[in-house]
Order: structure tokens, then sequence, then C-alpha cells
């Protein structure tokens, strides 16, 4: 399932693409035409995203919310068609274009068209979300500090946390030694501290590359590359489409997907339990701490 910052970097590019603009809206797939025909023709607002979810404003107070689910994709590239067809490809539940860029979104747990008091209601549910300006780390803190459940449960709770997916959670509690059993009533605030700085830190190197960075040498050398040169990194971001990964770092991790391999950092052996729905990888030797 997509994370976090899949979800605010395809905001961005539907941004970059119509934001203030017309656009033709379609439903090649049939499924959303009905709602495609009151939005065609109108103004793409803005594009939003909490968490997992992306809510597209257009005129009139219509809004689409959508959240892709474990296979749903959203790309968005440019075309030189101009006004002309733009071939389909493959199922697309909706389309958005104009004469220079095209959106397609494919096999969508939701698409559909809600009210803003839909909207609000589930922002309402969400925990705060590391990538938008008004998450307040306390929320998630105040239900954490009480609970009974794993911090690795509660970290994949997104009405805890919004946006915080599988690998993150794999990653993040590696990088800091945590034990992912232990209960949030008995997760230090220092703890929670330096967890929240982590993924705040973490998840906007996704929104830039594309990809999941997690590994110390490659996530130093991306907050270099942006603190050096932000130009170059924001051009490298505007050719990624959401049709594919980003490749410029090589796709390696700490503990995830690294059943019965050994640890990078002790040599012991990497676990796997399937936790919240989700396989969880963990070292039982290096994440001890609470």
């Amino acid at each position: 399932m997509p994370e976090g910052h899949t979800i605010h970097a395809q905001a961005r590019r539907l941004d970059r693409a119509f934001r203030g603009r017309p656009v033709r809206v379609s439903s090649p797939q049939g499924r959303f035409a009905d709602s495609a025909a009151l939005l065609d023709g109108g103004v793409f607002e803005a594009a939003e995203a909490a968490g997992k979810h992306l809510f597209l404003h257009h005129e009139g107070d219509r809004i689409v919310h959508v959240h892709l689910g474990l296979i749903g994709s959203f790309s968005v590239v440019p075309h030189d068609h101009g006004d002309g067809d733009v071939p389909v490809t493959g199922t697309v539940r909706l389309r958005i274009r104009d004469d220079a860029h095209v959106a397609d979104l494919r096999g969508p747990n939701l698409c559909e068209l809600v009210t803003e008091e839909k909207h609000d209601a589930v922002l309402a549910k969400l925990g705060p979300d590391p990538l938008r300006e008004d998450a307040d780390p306390d929320r998630a803190w105040a239900k954490i500090s009480r609970s009974g459940r794993s911090i690795a449960e509660l970290l994949m709770d997104q009405s805890v946390l919004a946006g915080v997916g599988n690998v993150y959670r794999c990653e993040v509690l590696f990088r800091h030694r945590v034990d992912p059993f232990r209960p949030g009533r008995e997760i230090r605030r220092a703890t929670w501290d330096v967890l929240w700085e982590d993924i705040t830190a973490l998840l906007p190197l996704g929104v830039a590359f594309g990809q999941i960075i997690t590994m110390t040498d490659q996530v130093e050398d991306a907050q270099e590359w942006i603190a050096r040169a932000p130009e170059e990194v924001d051009t490298y971001t505007a050719t990624l489409t959401g049709a594919a990964h980003g490749t410029h770092y090589e796709r390696r991790f700490f503990v995830y997907k690294r059943t019965a391999e050994p640890c990078l950092q002790c040599g012991s052996t990497i676990r796997t339990e399937k936790v919240a729905g989700r396989q969880l990888y963990w070292c039982g030797r290096c994440q001890r701490r609470r």
C-alpha cells in the first residue's frame, strides 16, 4: 500500500500539472462517469494530501476523495496530443487532462465525489500527518502513552499517526533501536520525540526522490544534496510521474524484507511476524529500547 510520502508527492504532481486551470475530466472505465461529468470543464483548484487520503478540489466546492488502497496508482504524465485524444492504457477509473498533461487513476480502493462535510469528517478521524504543516506530535503521543497496544501496531493506526506505513514503521523502529512489541504506555516520551523527529525528516525525502530512503549513508547524501542544490532536486522530482518508484538511490533497507538475513549492525538474524495485518521485520538483539 502506498505510504504517506507517495500521496503527498501525488498531490504535488497534480498541482504542478493542473492547479488553477480548467481541465477535462472523464472515466474511461465508466464507474465514475456521472461524477466526472459534473467536473468536466471546471477549474482544478488544488490537490490535498492527508495521510493516505487524497482530495482533489474542483470548482464549485466539488471534492474527489481518493484512496489508492493496496493496488491503486495515479500517474501524471506530459503528452503531446494537444486537444486530441490521448490513448487509454489499462483500466482507468478517473482521467484528468489538459493540453499538456494527463493524469490516470487505476485500481483505487476509493474514488468518490464528496461534500466539504465528508472531507472534514475524514480529516477529523486521522492522527497527525508528519508532512502537513498542521501536524501536532502531542496528539499522537496522547494516544500512544495511554495504549496497551504495541508501538509497532500503533504506528500503523492511521487514527494515531497518518501516513506512516509498514516500511517506515520497520525502518524507523530499527534506526532508534525500539522494541516493536513494547506497549505504547511503556514508551518513554524521549523515545517518541526521536521517532517523530526521524519520521518528519525521512518522509520529505520520500516525496523529493519518489522512494523510501532510510539507510544512513543514503539519508545523509539526500539531505546534503537538497541543502546544496535544491533546484537540482526540484528538477529531478519534476521528472517523476508516479508511474514507478524513483531510482536515484539503490533500494536497500536495514530490516524491511530481510527475513533470516544477518542484521547489518550486530549480525543477529532478522525476524518477522505479522503485526497489524502486515509483516513486521526487526532485530531482537538491537531493538530493546523503550
